[in-house]
């Protein structure tokens, strides 16, 4: 009798399982990860299909293409040790000079 295991890499995609007013969760790797909007502010007032796209690009790496987004499980875990942020810029905030 022969085994049907299929044997190479666990692909498991990442999801995100929540979006509140305090931030957002990602389940990768059979963990969930909370990245508040203080830590990262890329995703507070950004549209939800875009949250929810993300790519795992190798383990423990994810990419949110819409938003050019670039995490590692390290960062969302200590956010504390990559203290660099993108500033967010609102449409407001935006001023021309005449």
């Amino acid at each position: 009798m022969s085994s049907l295991q299929m044997r190479g890499n666990d692909i498991s995609t990442p999801e995100i399982t929540h979006i509140s007013t305090h931030g957002v969760w990602l389940l990768a790797s059979e963990r969930e990860l909370f990245m508040p909007y203080d830590e990262f502010p890329w995703f507070k007032d950004a549209p939800v299909r875009s949250i929810i796209n993300v790519q795992e690009m190798s383990p423990g790496h994810y990419y949110w293409p819409d938003l050019d987004v670039d995490l590692t499980a390290e960062s969302i875990l200590h956010p504390e040790r990559f203290p660099l942020k993108s500033s967010v810029i609102s449409a407001s905030a935006d001023c021309f000079n005449t």
